[in-house]
């Protein structure tokens, strides 16, 4: 099943990102926390790549592979191109075809200094444009409802974006947010764009304040006046910020829905406690 196939049957659809296990590490914990996860009834999880070569490959497509065929769930497989060769990624590419992995999240992959770039893809819409030319997979891609951080304009980015669209991106997730009006203010210019496809609004429950500094500065969201005062006042209360950042996820999420939001992708950060909480605060919206 494509996951694009998901929207004509239901909205919002729901879903999980997980990451799979250090390349040294073994699948016995994610295990357990698939179990809880998969017990909501998610319509589909997506699992991060693996860096580090072909050991951390091969603990995504496990991961991936459990998600499928011990839980009856739809895996969307993230693949980063970066420091990828196009006959790399051609040998991932068959690997995923041979074990029935036909979901992929495109995705150009973070920078890092310390790791020579590859010359082959320069962007996620290359890596895009390259799957959709073997036929048969069925591609996602990120968006970004403040912008990319390294786009120099708003304009820019949708342009960005529109070109992953027109290449083959069938759906898409958005980075995390914290301010709803800014993921609203976006997908009107993807409408203003032509950009019709699915739109997940990814939602990362924060339960610690080092995780907000380091979120932000990743990818450069905003936090809004209501979130720094949660912050501000739990910050020296580990526990009481952790159940505040979940109460305020559940806002988010609940409005987004009476919205009438394609999509909620919830990064659970492989933390099933949070994420049957979250799931919980709006069940009944979607039941």
């Amino acid at each position: 099943m494509s996951i694009y196939s998901l929207y004509s049957n239901k909205k919002p659809v729901m879903s999980f990102e997980v990451f799979p296990p250090k390349r040294d590490g073994k699948l016995d914990n994610l295990t357990y926390t698939l179990e809880r996860l998969s017990a909501l009834g998610p319509d589909y999880i997506s699992v991060t790549f693996g860096a580090g070569g072909s050991g951390a490959e091969r603990l995504t497509f496990d991961t991936a592979l459990s998600i499928k065929n011990r839980f009856g769930i739809e895996p969307l497989v993230h693949l980063t191109c970066i420091n990828h060769t196009k006959p790399e990624i051609d040998r991932i590419l068959k690997n995923l075809k041979e074990h029935g992995l036909m979901n992929i999240l495109a995705l150009r992959g973070d920078i890092n200094p310390e790791v020579p770039l590859k010359n082959d893809f320069a962007y996620a819409s290359d890596l895009v444009e390259y799957i959709k030319k073997q036929g048969g997979y069925s591609i996602s891609a990120a968006c970004y409802p403040e912008g990319h951080l390294e786009s120099k304009s708003i304009v820019e980015d949708t342009l960005n974006l529109k070109r992953k669209v027109e290449f083959g991106a069938t759906h898409l997730i958005s980075q995390l947010f914290f301010d709803n009006n800014m993921f609203y203010a976006f997908c009107e210019r993807t409408k203003l764009a032509g950009i019709d496809v699915p739109i997940d609004a990814g939602i990362m429950p924060v339960v610690n304040k080092k995780q907000i500094e380091r979120m932000v500065n990743l990818c450069g969201a905003s936090l809004p006046v209501k979130f720094r005062k949660v912050l501000d006042k739990y910050e020296d209360k580990p526990e009481a910020l952790k159940e505040a950042g979940i109460a305020y996820a559940v806002d988010q999420i609940i409005d987004l829905i009476s919205q009438g939001v394609d999509g909620i992708h919830l990064y659970t950060m492989n933390n099933p406690e949070i994420a049957e909480k979250i799931f919980k605060g709006f069940y009944s919206l979607i039941h």
